[in-house]
């Protein structure tokens, strides 16, 4: 299964890369990381309320202001590994962000997964786009 999602923002790709991998920002409209997400390092994202590890993997490709590659696992995945892509591109006013979630467990079994996670990653963007432009 695949989730693909593109929302359009009033900040320059530079703002936005921020919001996608430094922890301060990340932790406003995601999960926190312990440091910030760069190529070939593993990384745990964790609740900024709870504390608790939410989700883990590899960044793969980090290519600032463009590109954002990571493996994403989560407990309810159980052993399965997705990947999450984010690119990043220059638009009259502002930037697309465009996020690709790929490699999610797939049938009729594991649709509610795919609910929640698409769902939430409605939440999260909607968190993002409203801390961005408050700026």
């Amino acid at each position: 299964m695949t989730i693909n999602k593109s929302i359009y923002l009033r900040a320059s790709k530079q703002d936005v890369w921020a919001y996608l991998t430094d922890p301060d920002k990340l932790a406003i409209w995601f999960h926190k990381p312990a440091k910030t997400l760069a190529s070939g390092a593993p990384y745990e994202m964790f609740g900024t309320e709870s504390g608790d590890k939410l989700m883990w993997g590899e960044v793969l490709d980090a290519e600032p202001h463009d590109l954002l590659r990571y493996t994403f696992t989560i407990k309810p995945m159980g052993d399965a590994v997705s990947t999450v892509t984010w690119t990043l591109q220059d638009v009259p006013g502002g930037t697309r962000l465009n996020l690709l979630h790929e490699g999610l467990p797939a049938g009729e079994a594991a649709f509610d997964l795919t609910l929640a996670l698409d769902k939430g990653w409605d939440d999260h963007l909607g968190r993002l786009r409203a801390d961005i432009h408050a700026g």
